[in-house]
């Protein structure tokens, strides 16, 4: 079996290189990523997740995975930011609080679709005016959901989290193994 990876993401690939998987190929689908009015981030990143994985075209020889992340504050999804200032204003929604990192995996093998949300916690401690203009300064938000990368510097913001940390950075290794050895791919490394 290939492996494609429906993801242009940097991360994902260096992700699977932690499980000793190299993609055989990499397609980045097209897909339009806006919530739907009144869609749960629950909801939301499923649907994603699975409409990334329905929009790969692939063999029967291949088995594509894909994800996708959201981070949220109660109902509310703090996607990627399309600017600095809608970066700080996610800095300072997560400052001082807890938040849901949502990570939903869909592995596609033909017309068969297996699927995982895995929900992590992260707390912020109370960020300063220096810290989150050195971090918007850094650029390192940029493409990231919420608008932070936790294994970057934006780790020294978060004393504390339950659940998945590779789930935060955008793939949740182990349920991403099972999904995969579900599917008939060999995982061996983990």
């Amino acid at each position: 079996m290939k492996l494609i990876l429906g993801s242009a993401s940097p991360r994902r690939l260096e992700l699977l290189g932690q499980l000793g998987i190299v993609p055989d190929c990499v397609r980045a689908p097209e897909i339009d990523e806006d919530p739907k009015k009144g869609e749960s981030p629950r909801d939301y990143v499923t649907r994603i997740a699975r409409e990334k994985a329905a929009a790969v075209r692939c063999a029967e020889d291949e088995i594509v995975i894909c994800a996708d992340t959201t981070v949220t504050v109660g109902r509310r999804i703090l996607g990627k930011p399309r600017d600095a200032g809608e970066a700080a204003e996610f800095l300072w929604a997560l400052s001082g609080r807890r938040h849901h990192v949502l990570t939903a995996v869909a592995v596609k093998r033909g017309a068969h679709l297996r699927e995982r949300l895995v929900d992590t916690i992260v707390k912020f401690r109370p960020l300063s005016n220096p810290e989150v203009n050195g971090y918007l300064a850094s650029g390192e938000w940029q493409g990231k959901a919420g608008g932070y990368a936790i294994q970057g510097r934006a780790g020294a913001f978060i004393p504390w989290l339950q659940g998945s940390f590779t789930g935060v950075v955008g793939l949740p290794l182990a349920e991403t193994a099972t999904l995969l050895r579900a599917a008939g791919y060999p995982v061996e490394a983990e």
